[in-house]
């Protein structure tokens, strides 16, 4: 019987974290773990095939405690390098396939990693230098990583508060970030979210996220945690997710809001609707105008909307139960988290009283790689109202708790718009904009103003809709001070790496923009 399970044979969740590695062992030797393009590979070939990539690695140079990065499309061994690094020791570092060359450059840079996997393809783009001095470029196709020895099939006797991988942020803001996470970090994110996914041996996970970023790894690690089946996927448009879900009868779907719009904007056959048990939302909140398109698409499906933040991988979810009823809140802490709302002095915030979401208990990740300046900001010691010690870390995020204890996004700090005095939440203003039925999509921003500060600009998705109808719909749902100065069209909304509306990019691109 699978380790998370109990004599009922559900997911219980387990307080113990293991050696990342183990996750491996967790299914029926003869039950599919893994679908991808080359077919399909079993838990006793994924233990197998894991040993292997381990042994490979070491075989390479590779010793205990190095980096090792990828650059990979969902390949095989893009899929096994998560339990394989851990396996041998190693530390994962695990590189957005959208990336550039010089962005790159400077992860591998940043994180000293020792060999860099990538397919022939994406190494063709490099440039001398990109790979630092010391460091080794591995090309996927030669490098035969799946074949060697079985040194190293034995599970791994790493201690759980090891660093097992360093994950680096999107980039949207700076320079991207390595996030250090540890063996209990990604296994007890795994057994959390396979707890109240309620995921099962039967189940089949569409892994469409990249598998780069938190949320879209714990696509394998949760279904691979409940011994279910993970199908992965690199697709080009909505009609490739459908005809996936429809071929492999897929039960899981997770995405982000941007990827669930076009989702909910194609047409879905009755067959390929009918396997899903459960929808899941991270990465930005839906809007009530979305979630109903999606519940009335997939009614069958249970509709998770989730919250989480790359520092502590994920921190709260709405119970499906109550997403009809509460479609605009993230719900309260996952199981491991503990979830705080904080006034700036530290003191709990009341009821319906805006302040800053923080997260502690284990799944809070070890702070910043070689960046002890920024770690000291975010993560401290936990406050002392909180139930768990160890390290916190403020999230930087304002959110509400209401009386029904559940939480409310309100916005990130550093994207609330401050105008004539007022702080305005531009997930408010977009999500007006979306209700009105003039646009499908919008984002909000702040733009300099003489008189007010910061004037809202708002860049709406279409190609010049009707925007006397547009503004007539927002002064009817916002207060005066929420109104837009201007509106500008277009025809598409940039994504980041991670499938994210990339508000900088909007930012840099229409800041000027003005009647």
């Amino acid at each position: 019987m699978n380790l998370l399970r109990d004599e009922t044979g559900r997911v219980a969740a387990d307080p113990v974290a293991r050696p990342l590695g183990h996750l491996a062992l967790e299914g029926a030797g003869d039950a599919p773990a893994l679908i991808d393009r080359t077919g399909t590979l079993d838990y006793a070939g994924l233990n197998a095939g894991v040993g292997r990539l381990a042994a490979a690695l070491l075989a390479h140079g590779a010793r205990p405690g190095d980096r090792i990065a990828s650059w990979l499309a969902k390949t095989r061994t893009a899929s096994l390098l998560p339990l394989a690094c851990a396996r041998a020791g190693l530390v994962h570092v695990p590189v957005n396939p959208l990336l550039k060359r010089a962005q790159v450059a400077h992860i591998l840079d940043d994180s000293g990693a020792v060999l860099l996997i990538a397919g022939a393809g994406r190494a063709a783009t490099l440039a001398a230098g990109d790979v630092p001095a010391g460091a080794r470029l591995l090309i996927e196709e030669e490098a035969a990583l799946l074949e060697g020895d079985e040194e190293s099939l034995r599970p791994s006797v790493a201690d759980p508060a090891d660093l097992a991988a360093i994950l680096y942020t999107s980039g949207s803001t700076g320079r991207p970030k390595g996030v250090m996470l540890s063996h209990a970090n990604l296994w007890l994110g795994a057994v959390s979210v396979a707890h109240y996914l309620d995921l099962r041996a039967d189940d089949r996970t569409l892994c469409v996220l990249p598998l780069s970023f938190d949320y879209g790894q714990n696509q394998l690690l949760s279904t691979w945690a409940a011994g279910g089946c993970a199908v992965t996927l690199d697709y080009l448009t909505p009609r490739d997710v459908i005809r996936a879900v429809a071929k492999h009868r897929i039960t899981t779907l997770a995405g982000v809001p941007p990827l669930w719009l076009q989702l909910a904007e194609a047409t879905w056959p009755d067959e390929a609707a009918a396997s899903l048990r459960r929808l899941t939302n991270s990465g930005g909140r839906l809007g009530t105008p979305l979630v109903r398109r999606l519940r009335a698409l997939f009614p069958q499906a249970d509709l998770y909307s989730m919250y989480g933040l790359t520092e502590a991988f994920r921190s709260t979810y709405l119970p499906p139960a109550l997403i009809d009823a509460q479609p605009d809140s993230i719900g309260d802490a996952i199981p491991f988290a503990e979830i705080l709302v904080l006034r700036p002095d530290g003191t709990e915030a009341a009821a319906d009283e805006p302040g800053e979401l923080v997260h502690a208990g284990p799944l809070v990740a070890q702070g910043y790689w070689q960046d002890a300046k920024r770690t000291a900001r975010r993560f401290r010691p936990a406050p002392a109202i909180a139930r768990s010690g160890g390290t916190a870390v403020w999230s930087g995020d304002t959110v509400v708790r209401g009386a029904d204890g559940l939480l409310r996004f309100v916005g990130r700090d550093d994207e609330m718009i401050k105008s004539a005095g007022n702080r305005i939440s531009p997930t408010e203003v977009e999500e007006a904009a979306v209700a009105s039925g003039v646009t499908a999509e919008a984002v909000a921003l702040g733009v300099a103003d003489e008189r007010l500060g910061q004037a809202i600009l708002l860049i709406a998705r279409g190609d010049g809709g009707d925007e006397d109808a547009l503004r007539a719909a927002l002064k009817a749902a916002l207060p005066g001070f929420m109104q837009p100065r201007d509106i500008v069209w277009a025809s598409d909304l940039p994504r980041n790496a991670n499938g994210k509306l990339d508000r900088v990019a909007l930012r840099d691109a229409h800041a000027g923009d003005r009647r």
